[in-house]
């Protein structure tokens, strides 16, 4: 999980912080001390881990924080607002420009992403800014490079325009005339990648750039390269005046080395972030939500997002009429699990929730479980799954056998949904109306 080492630590840093009621100058720069430490060992930048820790010492040693009632409590908030501070204060969006169609230039080493990013923020401008995109294909070295664009345009809905093997900024340029001819909004380019920075690449993305004038210059980075990727995007930058950064790979990079340091090192913001490998798991990069994750808050506004991307209105009021009604079934039962699933693991949610590693060794979370779960309600008939009183022994046992699980498996899976009924049975009952004829408020937002 992303930031999982520097997490625990900074974590750990603070309990100690938290312990005492007073804290001392020398306490508060062994503190720091610790956190340089943990900085460096996720593979910040030298540079960037030393100013961080001066701007922090100067803040927490002051008369206000070391002679305030919780001490430990004002130093979080000092290093929260630094981290903030330090990967770009807030959310800076797409520019899109003035000019139809709108370009975006992506650019990246080979092996960074690149390529399934383009697809990814290809589908994300698609869904979430309602404008109509074509991708033009101008990595022409990479073997299968066109084919691997067309397989990820396909598959987020968007075309692809190739010319083969030829001049990449003869494609950019026709790639932009047919985005005129059919009336898109953007054009997003996917360049060469190299396995290192090379003048020859550089040369061709000048060339590009100077040709198309594009209103985004996108940099993606691997995050999983932590102190190579800052070199990387220092280096583009210099070439290419990029815009912004799109951080790949985020959800496995347990250091958050690049994350931390990209902001800093290049003065151009961190956009988007890979968050897996589904062509729809792209997130708009925000400093604040990240700086809570970081240090173990948790980030309920994205969880919040998720749960409304997962859940349209029309479903949601359609479940609470079923909840009112008391007929919710075992097909409802088998949409919450995928819905859930949307949203990412349950690793993902509970750390979003604020649960951190030490807590969650605690719980079991069986994915694996759900699957199960999933198999056992697709093995019974759509009568069985609406009307579960039906499903006598022989019936459990038939399930069973068809989904490959145990009869013991199914009896847990009756009772869990039980459970879930009864509850809601309980929420609903608020929404009765009282013999004085006034209906009582419902709790969890329902209507």
């Amino acid at each position: 999980m992303a930031f999982e080492g520097i997490t625990s630590k900074l974590q750990s840093i603070f309990a100690k912080l938290g312990s005492k009621g007073k804290l001392t100058e020398n306490e508060v720069k062994e503190s720091m001390r610790e956190i340089r430490l943990a900085l460096l060992e996720a593979d910040v930048n030298y540079i960037v881990v030393k100013d961080f820790v001066k701007s922090v010492s100067e803040r927490a040693v002051g008369a206000g924080v070391l002679e305030s009632l919780t001490p430990g409590q004002q130093v979080i908030k000092i290093v929260h607002e630094e981290l903030i501070k330090l990967m770009g204060v807030s959310n800076v969006k797409l520019e899109f420009g003035s000019k139809k169609p709108a370009i975006i230039l992506m650019a990246g080493l080979q092996g960074s992403g690149k390529t399934t990013m383009t697809g990814k923020l290809a589908g994300y401008i698609t869904k979430y800014h309602n404008k109509s995109v074509l991708l033009a294909a101008c990595d022409v070295y990479r073997p299968a490079a066109i084919k691997q664009l067309q397989v990820v345009g396909e598959k987020v809905g968007v075309p692809v325009f190739e010319q083969g093997q030829s001049d990449p900024v003869k494609i950019a340029l026709s790639a932009v005339e047919e985005a005129r001819r059919t009336f898109k909004d953007v054009v997003i380019v996917d360049t060469a990648g190299r396995l290192h920075i090379d003048d020859n690449l550089m040369d061709e993305m000048e060339r590009i750039k100077a040709a198309l004038d594009p209103s985004e210059i996108l940099l993606v980075v691997d995050a999983m390269t932590g102190q190579d990727a800052v070199n990387v995007a220092k280096s583009f930058n210099e070439r290419l005046e990029i815009t912004g950064v799109v951080m790949s790979k985020l959800d496995g990079d347990t250091r958050g080395g690049a994350a931390l340091s990209v902001r800093q090192v290049t003065n151009k913001p961190i956009k988007f972030s890979g968050t897996g490998e589904k062509l729809t798991d792209i997130e708009p990069f925000h400093p604040d939500r990240m700086a809570s994750r970081i240090l173990g808050m948790g980030d309920v506004l994205t969880l919040i997002e998720k749960a409304q991307e997962a859940y349209t209105e029309k479903q949601a009021r359609e479940l609470e009429q079923k909840i009112m009604n008391d007929e919710f079934t075992l097909e409802d039962f088998l949409e919450q699990f995928s819905q859930i699933k949307n949203m990412g693991s349950y690793e993902e949610i509970f750390a979003m929730l604020g649960v951190n590693q030490a807590q969650m060794r605690g719980m079991e979370i069986d994915e694996k479980q759900i699957a199960r779960n999933e198999a056992i309600i697709l093995s019974m008939t759509p009568a069985e799954r609406r009307k579960p009183s039906l499903l006598n022994a022989s019936r459990r046992r038939r399930i069973a056998a068809g989904s490959g699980t145990s009869v013991q498996d199914v009896n847990a899976l009756l009772k869990q949904y039980e459970k879930s009924r009864e509850m809601m049975r309980m929420v609903s009952g608020f929404g009765k109306k009282k013999k004085g004829g006034k209906r009582m408020k419902l709790p969890f937002g329902f209507k």
